[in-house]
């Protein structure tokens, strides 16, 4: 029996977007959440419906759509966590929200202990590979029940002294998972760390940091 709250499909985690913007610029002072978290979530929603609209074209980007959606995603992941306390919202705005009823949420897999191990690979201009797998494994399965593994990573000068201050970031679903730069930023580092991400939005314990240089 399916568990998470997040909707299985694409469209479906779009709308839900969507929703959560109408909801929050109606409601969201009033939870405490402000005006720039609800634009910043529009903007998340905003891209991930353009991208959809361009994937079901005749020229499909799904590839970039599957990146708008999965930082939308991650995005909305957090908000819950972090903004979406009982009280002040009650019963009825977690199903306005599209969210299942606190006795209806599983309680297993709270604490995430795995942790994720990693390779890079060249291969191809502009892009890095991500090859990723569950430390102490030889299998490339995510752990059962994960959405995936929270990418962070950032184009510097100097080696970053922990994850956190690696600013841009994405989820990634399955392995291998690509990463695209610019032109100007061949040649420089990029560095990159992972941790696992539950499907209750629950993150574990950061890997190495890893680098490569932009081919």
């Amino acid at each position: 029996m399916r568990t998470d709250w997040m909707p299985s499909t694409i469209q479906g985690r779009i709308d839900m977007g969507r929703n959560w913007v109408n909801v929050l610029k109606a409601k969201g002072t009033a939870w405490q959440i402000t005006p720039a978290v609800v634009s910043e979530l529009e903007d998340y929603v905003g891209q991930s419906e353009e991208a959809q609209t361009a994937a079901l074209g005749p020229n499909s980007t799904a590839a970039i759509r599957d990146r708008f959606v999965a930082d939308m995603t991650a995005f909305m992941r957090d908000l819950r966590r972090r903004r979406f306390f009982v009280p002040p919202l009650n019963e009825e705005n977690l199903v306005e929200l599209g969210l299942p009823l606190p006795d209806h949420i599983r309680t297993d897999h709270v604490v995430v202990t795995e942790e994720v191990d990693f390779v890079l690979e060249i291969a191809g201009i502009r892009q890095v590979h991500i090859r990723f797998w569950q430390h102490g494994l030889a299998s490339m399965a995510k752990p059962a029940g994960y959405d995936g593994a929270v990418v962070v990573w950032g184009v510097r000068d100097t080696p970053p002294a922990e994850p956190e201050d690696l600013t841009d970031h994405t989820m990634a679903s399955r392995t291998p998972h690509t990463l695209q730069f610019t032109e100007e930023e061949r040649g420089r580092t990029v560095y990159i760390a992972l941790r696992w991400q539950n499907e209750r939005g629950n993150t574990g314990p950061w890997s190495d940091i890893k680098s490569a240089v932009i081919p």
